[in-house]
C-alpha cells in the first residue's frame, strides 16, 4: 500500500504570497556588457550599436552598455567609447558603464556617461583573482571613484559577486556579503546588486543572505543578479521579490557566464525573468517579442542558439 503523503501548508503559503502585491519590477539588462566581455570572437561595434538599440526599443530602462576597462584586460570592450558614442539614447532608459578605477571613470564622462558601476566581492579569494587587490583595498578604490563621480553628478551603481559560494572559497557567509554592501552604500552607491556569481545559489541560500544584509542595507537599494548554472536562477529571483526585491539583472538570451565557474551556462535569461514576472501580474514595461528579437539577434552574430527556452518556445510557434 502506498502511503500519502500530504505537502507541508508552508509551501502552498509561500507561493500564495509571491511577490508581495508588487506590480512593478525593473529589469537590468546586462547583455551587451557582462553577457559579451568573456567572448572570444570580438562582436563589431556597429553590430554591438544595434544591439543596444533593439533593447531599448524593447522597453528596457537600464540597460549596461560597456565596460571602461583597459583593452589589454577585455579585449571585447576596447570599443567603449564608440559604442556608448553610436547608441541611440532614449530620454527615459540609464545606460550604466562598468568603471572599475578613475581612469575608466574619466573616460566614461568624456563621452557623456551619467552613471557608473563600480564591482566587488564578497570573497577575498575571487576579489584578488579578479581585480588583484583585498576587498578592503577595492572598497578604498571605489571611493575615489565614488567621489569623484559625485562631483559631476554622476550616480553610482554598486556590485556584489560570490554572495552565496565562490569558485575558490566555497560557501560564503551571509555576514561577509552584508560588509561589502554597506559599504558600497556608505561610499554612494544609489543601488547594490548582490550577484550569484557562479549559480550556485537556492532559495534556502539566497533568503539568508538576504535576511543578513538587509540588516543593514534597505532592500529599497538592493538589486539581485543570478547566473543559472544549477538551473535555480528564476526560484531565486522569485524568492528575493518575495523578500522585498525590486530590481533584477539578467542577460538576454542567457549571454554571459562566469569564467570561474565550471559548467556555468551563464546569466538568467531576460526573456525568462520577464515571461515569468508578467505571468505574476508583475509590469515590467518591457515588450517580450521585441526582447526575443535582440537576443536571437545577437545570438544568430554569435553563431549559436539562444540560452532562453522562452525564446526557443515562443518562436517554434510562429513556425
Amino acid at each position: 500500500m502506498f502511503k500519502i503523503i500530504v505537502p507541508n501548508r508552508s509551501i502552498f503559503r509561500y507561493f500564495s504570497k509571491t511577490s508581495r502585491n508588487r506590480t512593478y519590477v525593473r529589469i537590468v539588462e546586462v547583455g551587451p556588457r557582462d553577457g559579451l566581455q568573456n567572448e572570444k570572437q570580438v562582436v563589431p561595434t556597429s553590430t554591438k550599436i544595434e544591439f543596444i538599440n533593439k533593447l531599448s526599443d524593447a522597453g528596457l530602462k537600464s540597460i549596461e552598455a560597456t565596460s571602461f576597462v583597459s583593452p589589454k584586460w577585455v579585449p571585447q570592450m576596447a570599443d567603449h567609447s564608440e559604442v556608448f558614442m553610436g547608441i541611440n539614447k532614449y530620454p527615459d532608459v540609464s545606460y550604466p558603464v562598468l568603471t572599475p578605477n578613475v581612469l575608466g571613470l574619466n573616460a566614461a564622462m568624456k563621452v557623456g556617461a551619467k552613471e557608473v558601476a563600480v564591482f566587488g566581492a564578497a570573497s577575498e579569494s575571487f576579489s584578488r583573482k579578479n581585480i588583484n587587490c583585498t576587498v578592503e583595498e577595492s572598497i578604498q578604490r571605489f571611493k575615489e571613484v565614488v567621489n569623484e563621480a559625485k562631483q559631476h553628478g554622476i550616480r553610482i551603481r554598486g556590485y556584489v559577486s560570490c554572495v552565496v559560494g565562490c569558485p575558490y572559497e566555497g560557501p560564503i557567509a551571509p555576514s561577509a556579503v552584508a560588509k561589502v554592501a554597506e559599504a558600497l552604500f556608505d561610499v554612494g552607491c544609489y543601488e547594490v546588486s548582490l550577484g550569484d556569481t557562479i549559480g550556485v545559489g537556492t532559495p534556502g541560500s539566497i533568503s539568508k543572505m538576504l535576511k543578513e544584509v538587509t540588516k543593514h542595507v534597505s532592500v529599497e537599494t538592493l538589486a539581485l543578479h543570478c547566473h543559472d548554472t544549477y538551473g535555480q536562477a528564476l526560484a531565486n529571483i522569485l524568492r528575493g521579490i518575495d523578500m522585498g526585491i525590486a530590481v533584477v539583472d539578467s542577460s538576454v538570451g542567457g549571454l554571459g557566464g562566469c569564467p570561474y565557474a565550471k559548467g556555468a551556462s551563464g546569466n538568467v535569461a531576460s526573456e525568462e525573468v520577464v515571461y515569468m514576472l508578467h505571468g505574476l501580474g508583475i509590469d515590467t514595461g518591457v515588450d517580450l517579442n521585441k526582447l526575443i528579437d535582440a537576443g536571437e539577434y545577437m545570438c544568430a552574430v554569435l553563431g549559436r542558439p539562444s540560452g532562453s527556452k522562452v525564446s526557443r518556445a515562443m518562436l517554434s510557434k510562429k513556425c
